[in-house]
């Protein structure tokens, strides 16, 4: 009995065992992935956890999977406010039953490529910017019990394929602009529970050979013709609002269903009148005067030309609306293309410049300034106008999608909206399809960057008041874009790098990194980062740190510690700066060791409300960091940069004021 024992013991933990080196399919982590990739805005971080290395997909947010943990089996992220396209890689989740993406953010149509999901059950993408015609493919949904497609922008007539259901029991299709009849017989020699897709004479059925059918709603569309008499046990409100001829009083006006009165489906006319009806009206009209018959005649010829010009004139503007046709997804077999309309609202404050102009202005892209995997800096002089920094973005055509182009707009829009002395400032974009380019236009400071200044040459014998004055800078430009703007900014890769100082050594914040962020929604795109000390800037989170407060707070402490001590954040020899100056932040008695050896003097009471400020921005639980408004606050107040302090501070000041006056 014991031996029994201990041989099911046995069996239970290879059993276990086995489960847990059970793996999701490469091709389902890859449709999630490009979910992700696809969507443009995430405001509440929802996808933060979605990590393809080191975590289990099954463990991401809005992700169940099957009891062996061997496929997904429920996608459900709803009002979230996510925005973005539904990917069409979707359709490799093979297991899926329920897709639910209900109130969100989501634009685009939706992907014929859902029809291959033939375990679905629920397909709910209600209440999101959804546009386009419903796809025939969705009549492919062999188990499917639930569609909700309500509240979106869909068009164009409902397919037939719908027919095809015979499992479905919701449909809730309200609140879109969706055209023609219901498709539904109305033989009534035919009961609504005919089980056929077909009648005897071979017309189609419709809704009436789904037997299942129990909710149904169509109202606030722009149907035509009748209640399928096979629907009639549905309430009268899963058809108001609509052009029906009905005599709900519920229905759309004849205006709003096109000035005509709604389509009667069965119109009562008999042919065989028709000649008598057609002499009556030529009676009636050889007995109408001629003076009023020209009149008639020149009415009805200036309302015709009119109509006509209104209507060149509505497709003259069509067809100046500006518009880019850009691909979804590029290969040698297939090309899938959508249109994208830009939002001139977001641009239209926002100066575009040509190619061929930053081409001039940069000297034929020759003067290079900067450079990275991901972007080339260039600098220019804009005729009779400013210094320009011109970044543009190194990518192909074939890998810039239609999410991307809209991310694109979003940023250029964002940056666009900072006005502060401390944060560079954006001059404009350039957007052209031949040859590709994608560029953004900032104000130039010509002083280079502080990572320069501080880690070659002359740059380690700034003296410590003009750290100091720096590091003010920073945190002023900070408070703006975390706490004087709404919705916050916040700066991608945050270092001495992305600090700029003008001619008198002020500082400015630029999110030369902000393409980071783009690439890695791009397709080809790692999503890692090329820094090596990345990990020690933002432990737990790189991806968070482009998007929240914190992940900025956390940066700025360490930007700090780099001014202060002249070391940069990481090196081979000496590992993460902040883990090297942590034994020396808390203890006065050793505290000056954190300053730069190249500094001969520095104020001690100015390092204490460092040392203080740092302590505060790299605390382990985000929740208890002060506010940027609060940091700023306490540097303002606690450390001197008059110039009486500077002559105490220091014998090079002097030389320093000289420069500078």
């Amino acid at each position: 009995m014991n031996f029994f024992t201990s041989f099911q013991v046995l069996l239970l933990s290879l059993g276990f065992l086995f489960a847990d080196c059970v793996a999701l399919p490469g091709n389902e982590v890859e449709a999630l992935i490009s979910f992700k990739r696809a969507i443009i805005d995430d405001p509440q971080l929802v996808l933060s956890n979605w990590k393809p290395l080191g975590s289990d997909p099954c463990d991401w947010s809005g992700i169940s999977c099957s009891m062996a943990g061997d496929h997904v089996i429920k996608l459900n992220i709803s009002g979230k406010s996510l925005k973005g396209f539904i990917a069409p890689e979707l359709n490799q989740l093979s297991s899926l039953q329920e897709l639910i993406l209900h109130g969100n953010l989501l634009i685009g149509t939706i992907p014929k490529q859902i029809g291959m999901l033939k375990n679905l059950n629920v397909l709910d993408l209600g209440s999101n910017q959804l546009t386009g015609t419903i796809p025939p493919e969705i009549g492919n949904l062999s188990s499917i019990v639930k569609i909700n497609l309500r509240s979106n922008g869909l068009s164009g007539k409902l397919p037939s394929e719908l027919a095809n259901l015979k499992t479905l029991e919701e449909l809730r299709l309200d609140r879109n602009r969706l055209l023609g009849s219901v498709p539904a017989s109305n033989d009534p020699n035919y009961p609504s529970n005919t089980l056929g897709m077909y009648a005897p004479n071979g017309s189609p059925l419709g809704f009436c050979g789904s037997s299942q059918l129990k909710v149904a709603d169509f109202s606030y569309n722009f149907f035509v013709g009748s209640i399928p008499k096979c629907l009639g046990y549905l309430p009268r409100t899963s058809f108001q609002g609509n052009c029906l001829q009905d005599k709900d009083p519920k229905q759309r006006s004849p205006a709003q269903c096109g000035g005509r009165p709604p389509t009667n489906a069965h119109s009562g006319a008999n042919m065989n009148h028709m000649p008598t009806a057609k002499g009556a009206k030529h009676q009636a009209n050889s007995s109408k005067p001629t003076w009023l018959l020209a009149l008639e005649v020149v009415t009805g010829t200036m309302v015709g030309l009119l109509f006509f010009v209104a209507l060149f004139t509505g497709i003259q503007k069509w067809k100046s609306k500006p518009s880019i046709i850009i691909p979804w997804k590029k290969s040698g077999s297939t090309k899938d293309y959508m249109t994208i309309y830009i939002d001139s609202e977001v641009l239209k404050d926002v100066t575009r410049y040509s190619r061929q102009e930053l081409e001039v202005a940069c000297e034929d892209f020759s003067n290079i300034i900067g450079s990275s995997p991901d972007s080339l800096v260039y600098k220019g002089t804009i005729k009779s106008g400013p210094e320009i920094a011109v970044i543009s973005l190194c990518i192909k055509e074939e890998n810039w999608a239609g999410y991307l182009e809209l991310y694109f707009q979003k940023e250029v829009a964002d940056m666009a909206r900072l006005n502060h002395e401390n944060v560079a400032k954006l001059l404009g974009y350039c957007r052209e399809s031949n040859p590709f380019t994608r560029m953004l236009v900032f104000e130039y400071a010509s002083n280079g960057t502080l990572y320069e200044h501080l880690h070659y040459g002359e740059g380690c014998q700034f003296s410590w008041t003009r750290r100091m004055k720096i590091i003010i800078g920073i945190a002023r430009g900070l408070k703006y874009l975390h706490t004087e703007l709404d919705p916050p900014f916040t700066i991608s890769e945050l270092n001495s790098s992305s600090v700029y100082l003008t001619e008198d050594f002020s500082p400015k914040l630029v999110d030369f990194e902000c393409w980071k962020t783009v690439l890695s929604r791009s397709e080809k795109s790692s999503g890692t980062i090329s820094n090596e000390g990345a990990v020690c800037i933002l432990p737990n989170s790189l991806e968070g740190r482009h998007l929240d407060v914190q992940g900025n707070i956390y940066a700025f402490g360490i930007l700090l510690l780099e001014i202060v001590s002249g070391r940069p954040p990481y090196c081979k020899d000496k590992g993460c700066l902040v883990d090297w100056a942590k034994e020396y932040l808390e203890l006065p008695d050793v505290m000056s060791y954190v300053v730069d050896p190249e500094l001969k003097h520095f104020r001690y009471e100015d390092l204490k409300v460092i040392c203080e400020v740092v302590n505060l921005c790299i605390l382990p639980i985000t929740s208890t960091r002060t506010s940027m408004r609060d940091l700023c606050s306490m540097l303002e107040s606690g450390i001197d940069t008059s110039v009486s302090a500077e002559i105490k501070a220091s014998s090079l000041a002097w030389a320093e004021l000289a420069l500078s006056s």
